[in-house]
Order: structure tokens, then C-alpha cells, then sequence
């Protein structure tokens, strides 16, 4: 540890310099440090939180469904602000139960999962969270297109099981939301918004599009 209380870390035979500065940055983040003292399974917990302070999203929300659920950051802040609520995610990788939530390991892109996603919910929903991202290969163009199509698929599932005055979150790359999402998305709904929340790194290329009432 440095004088500044900067925690560094040697490069270990083995460990890639990439790896290495990705944990160091994890030492040093002081929203790492907030979400191990405060109990929260990751550090985007602050960012579903920052952007409900500034959207007021979660606000009478009955019915909520997170999509790229794990490991739960997100469903605990759902679970904390909204103890009554039915919570139904879905994660490709597995998730550690979280009281009261029905969680799904399932592939969101699996043809059967919007209908088992809906069986669980058991009405429509007030609100469809998305945190996912593709898995990134190195090349922006291609975890771009990845990514968004991710988002598509999202929409069009919240367009399926959303009610009326219904809210969409969504994480997109830089630069937001491409036009034509854009353009579906103001049709779908009364209002679009674009949103970096200050838990999100700076160096980050991830943005939120935040929609609300659903039509």
C-alpha cells in the first residue's frame, strides 16, 4: 500500500498484466469496499440505486424481472425497496437464492425462456431491469452488435409482459442506444432516457436507457 492508501499489486508468475490491474482497480474501489460493508453481492447494486434516485423506476412497482440477474446486486436492492414484490431473474450463470425471488438458470435467448419467465411473474410487470452484456471478444464492432441485440431481445420481451405505465432499464455501450432502438423505444414509450450513473466507471464504456410509460 502506497502513502495515498493505494493498495498495488504485484504481477504473480502466471497472472496477466490485464488481470492484475483489473484487481487492483477492485482494491482501490471505494463502491467494491461500500458493497462488502453494507452486504451486497456486487458493486452495481449502486448502480440500480443511483439511477432509481434519479427515476424513481422502482417507486409501487408490484411485479419486477431481472434479466442477467447474477449474482444479485441488483435483486437485493429490488428485494430491500420492494419486500412485497414478485421478483422473477434469469442468469446464464448460477445465482445464490435470494429470499423471496424466483430465479431461473437459463439462458435469456433460450427460445422457452420468455414463457417460463412469465409463468413465474404470474401477471404483467411494472418493471423489466436488464444488466446484461455478450460476453466480450476484443473486437468493439462485434461487442457492440453483441450487446445490443441482447437489448433488442430485451425490449421485445418487455413489450410482451409489461403493463400499462410499465418501466424498462437497460444497460447499452457507449453512445447509447443506436437510432432505430431509440426510435422503438420513444414509440413503445412516453418517455427515453440516457443515463451514466457516478457507480459506473468512468472508464467504462456502459451507458443505461431508462423508459418509462410503457404505452
Amino acid at each position: 500500500m502506497t502513502r495515498s492508501g493505494h493498495t498495488r499489486v504485484k504481477t504473480a508468475k502466471g497472472r496477466r498484466v490485464s488481470s492484475t490491474r483489473w484487481l487492483e482497480r477492485q482494491l482501490n474501489d471505494p463502491y467494491v469496499r461500500r458493497a462488502k460493508a453494507e452486504g451486497y453481492r456486487s458493486r452495481a447494486a449502486y448502480k440500480l440505486i443511483e439511477l432509481d434516485e434519479r427515476f424513481g423506476f422502482l417507486k409501487g412497482a408490484r411485479r419486477v424481472v431481472d434479466l442477467g440477474i447474477a449474482p444479485g446486486g441488483w435483486a437485493q436492492v429490488v428485494r430491500q425497496r420492494l419486500p412485497q414484490a414478485a421478483l422473477v431473474g434469469i442468469d446464464l450463470l448460477p445465482a445464490d437464492p435470494i429470499e423471496g425471488a424466483t430465479i431461473l438458470q437459463m439462458d435469456f435467448m433460450d427460445e422457452a425462456a420468455p414463457d417460463k419467465l412469465k409463468g413465474a411473474l404470474g401477471g404483467p410487470a411494472d418493471l423489466v431491469l436488464s444488466d446484461m452484456a455478450a460476453n466480450t471478444v476484443g473486437h468493439p464492432q462485434t461487442d457492440h452488435l453483441r450487446t445490443m441485440g441482447l437489448v433488442e431481445a430485451a425490449l421485445d420481451f418487455a413489450g410482451e409482459v409489461l403493463g400499462p405505465g410499465g418501466a424498462f432499464v437497460a444497460k447499452v455501450l457507449a453512445g447509447g442506444a443506436d437510432a432505430s432502438l431509440v426510435a422503438e423505444l420513444k414509440r413503445r414509450f412516453t418517455t427515453v432516457k440516457h443515463a451514466k450513473p457516478p457507480a459506473s466507471r468512468k472508464g467504462s464504456s456502459e451507458w443505461y436507457v431508462v423508459a418509462q410509460g410503457f404505452k
